[in-house]
């Protein structure tokens, strides 16, 4: 059917593989609440969105910044023995500098829970943020050793996080990257942590860090993160650019939520894997997790937000309504979820809605009416249609019924 009646320039006719999975790394509990207009959601609504993030199939989840204060050490504790006690799939991660004093309440987490914790050590390793701290390389790589020690000795897999990657000097990331991995980590994170780089500096950085692990000897052991901001507008082609050079695993946020203009979207990126051929992961929960997430850290959708805004699958004008109702009396759903829309709702727990209003044409009323079971009389329709070209917006479902009531 879909070869039928589409023809995917993507693709270009190739019949090309879909793309490998990869793992997705969920930040909305630490690098999310760090946005200045989002709330620190009460730990209940931290851990139904956990849940949901499992039922999603995100991978790993970084459950907070436990060197923050007791407050962190708290939620972050709760969280791991909620993942444990419920053997929920996603393993746990916590951010922490590359000072002890950071790491240290991590791993006291780990031996009260049982639980082994991820830990991300992260150090600025850019040249403008060396200037701006007065720090040299030499103080960096003793950070760097320390702190990855510190982790793998406790028994923890460390990962090790430049922050601003993407602006740092080649030679100072070769050295920091090979201290970390002489001291034990097994993941390096590449960050665009100010929302500069673009799709093809991250293809350059990410093909400079896999033959620099296969120099070593090591890409079997030390896996590769991509970390990304939206400053530019591009965190999301920069992480599917970052999928396609090779990457293990890509971090986002629930709606993109972070600092500035926030994080990679993980909704986004789950939305988009989908499409390109990831149908490993159920994406019926995604629409519940997105609406959990806004609630918990007061945070509105725009309108027109991608597959989730309310407007995504919303359409009053004729030409388009009419197409989806050509479609639906065909009895062809696939074709009805398609024919106007790049993405199919229902994967995604939504459905085409037709409204009414200025630029709507007889069949969206009649079809608003049919799919209500109400009257699809005559004088009803043109009383609808009369009252729609007086406005200049959508009528309300009230409005409609308020017409449909008049002429009971």
């Amino acid at each position: 059917m879909e070869t039928d009646v589409m023809y995917d320039w993507n693709l270009g006719g190739s019949g090309e593989e879909p793309l490998r999975r990869v793992e997705i790394h969920e930040e909305i509990l630490r690098d999310g609440i760090q946005c200045p207009s989002a709330h620190d959601p009460d730990i209940d609504d931290k851990l139904e969105i956990v849940r949901l993030l499992a039922a999603c199939g995100v991978d790993t989840i970084d459950v907070g910044l436990p060197g923050a204060g007791p407050r962190a050490v708290a939620d972050s504790q709760r969280i791991v023995e909620l993942l444990r006690d419920e053997k929920l799939a996603p393993r746990p991660t916590c951010a922490a500098r590359t000072h002890a004093a950071d790491i240290r309440p991590i791993i006291e987490i780990a031996e009260r829970t049982g639980v082994p914790i991820e830990v991300m050590a992260f150090i600025g390793s850019s040249p403008i943020r060396m200037y701006a701290e007065g720090w040299g390389e030499d103080r960096l790589e003793d950070l760097t050793r320390k702190a990855i020690r510190m982790c793998a000795e406790a028994g923890l897999p460390p990962t090790y996080v430049t922050e601003d990657t993407v602006r740092s000097r080649p030679e100072t990331l070769r050295r920091l990257f090979v201290a970390a991995i002489e001291e034990g980590a097994t993941c390096l994170t590449l960050c665009d942590t100010v929302g500069h780089v673009t799709p093809a500096g991250v293809r350059s950085l990410v093909r400079w860090t896999l033959a620099l692990l296969d120099e070593l000897g090591v890409r079997d052991r030390v896996t590769v993160d991509w970390h990304g901001h939206q400053d530019r507008g591009l965190s999301l082609p920069n992480a599917l650019a970052a999928i396609e050079e090779g990457v293990d695993r890509v971090h986002g946020t629930v709606l993109g939520v972070g600092e500035r203009v926030g994080n990679t979207s993980t909704d986004q990126l789950l939305v988009n894997l989908r499409l390109m051929g990831d149908t490993t992961r159920d994406m019926r929960p995604l629409h519940k997790l997105v609406r959990k997430v806004a609630e918990a850290v007061r945070w509105d959708i725009p309108l027109n937000y991608p597959v989730f805004g309310d407007d995504a699958f919303r359409t009053g004008t004729g030409v388009h309504a009419a197409a989806v109702i050509k479609a639906e009396k065909k009895g062809d759903t696939w074709l009805a979820d398609r024919i106007y829309s790049g993405v199919p709702a229902g994967w995604f727990g939504r459905e085409q809605e037709i409204t009414i209003g200025h630029q709507s044409g007889l069949s969206n009323i009649r079809y608003w009416l049919h799919k209500r079971g109400l009257s699809e009389d005559e004088a009803v329709v043109q009383a609808i249609f009369e009252k729609a070209k007086t406005i200049s917006t959508m009528l309300s479902d009230a409005e409609i019924h308020a017409i449909v009531e008049q002429h009971a």
